[in-house]
This record gives structure tokens, sequence and C-alpha cells, in this order.
């Protein structure tokens, strides 16, 4: 019984490591943030957005805001129809299924002067690059780091394994 404990534990361990591992935290304009003056199109150029990712917007609070928006307000840098809206910094952004999202800044001029987001999200394991048109994401916002996504699952797992007795005798 010692033995299917342990390698129960085992399991739960490295159940753990990889979902904590599969998530990756972007930082916005990586030391410029969020702000006019950046290209964002060419930043996610060479980045691979998968969905448990999360978009760290760091901007000064009152100067920026975090608007998710459509496809077509997105090209047109129009907020009539927001997703949703977040104007205290530093804004994290879950990015929780495939698909493409779309954010702007809501400040007059910020958007037509490039600051613009659009992210294709692929799927855990397939990966994606920024290239591609997805149906919408209507998500939310936080301004505190979020818990991956896997979380969940690692601890519905420990729960399971001490429901089947397999940390005691």
């Amino acid at each position: 019984m010692a033995i299917i404990r342990s390698l129960a534990f085992g399991i739960l361990v490295l159940l753990n490591s990889a979902m904590w591992a599969s998530a990756t935290d972007y930082t916005v304009g990586d030391s410029s943030g969020w702000t006019t003056g950046v290209d964002y199109t060419k930043w996610t150029s060479d980045k691979s957005f998968q969905d448990g990712d999360n978009l760290a917007f760091n901007f000064v609070s009152g100067a920026h805001t975090v608007t998710e928006v459509t496809q077509s307000d997105y090209s047109s840098c129009s907020t009539s129809n927001a997703i949703s809206n977040s104007n205290s910094a530093p804004t994290t952004v879950s990015l929780t299924s495939a698909g493409t999202r779309y954010f702007i800044c809501g400040v007059p001029g910020h958007c037509s002067s490039g600051q613009k987001l659009a992210v294709t999200v692929g799927s855990s394991g397939s990966g994606s690059t920024n290239n591609t048109t997805s149906p919408y994401y209507t998500g939310t916002y936080s301004s505190a780091s979020l818990i991956p996504v896997g979380f969940n699952a690692v601890i519905l797992t420990g729960l399971l394994m001490l429901k089947l007795g397999l940390f005691w005798a």
C-alpha cells in the first residue's frame, strides 16, 4: 500500500508541475508596457499564445484603458460596443479559450495612433501565432494575478486521491 501511495503522490506532483508550467505570463509591450508608440503587431509576431496564458497590461492608471472589442470595433477603433473595459493598472487578462481577442485603448486618439492589440490564442499544446481569425471571446478582467487554469484540476485530482484512500493506510 505504501508503494501505491508513493506512486499516487508522484503522479500528483508531476501533474501539478506540468499544469503550472503550461501557462505563460506575457507583459504586453515588454518593458514599454501598454502605451502609444509601440508596434503591438510586431510584439505579437514572435509569440505563440495558448489558452491558460495571461496578458499583463502595465500602464499608468487613468492614462490608458484596456478595452476588449470585436474585430469590427478593433478595425474602426470604436469602444461603443465594448466587451470589457479596465482603466486601473496593472490589468491582467486570462486567455481562457482559443480564438482571436482584440484590445484597444479607449482614450481618444490612442487606438488610431496604434495602441491596439490582436491576439490569436491556440488550444493548449497547439500554440498559435497572431495570423488567423477565430470567434470572439468574452472574458473577465482582473487587476490581480490569476490562478493558472490547471490549478483546479490539480486540486480535484488530490481530492479524488484522498477519497480513494491513496494517502493513508
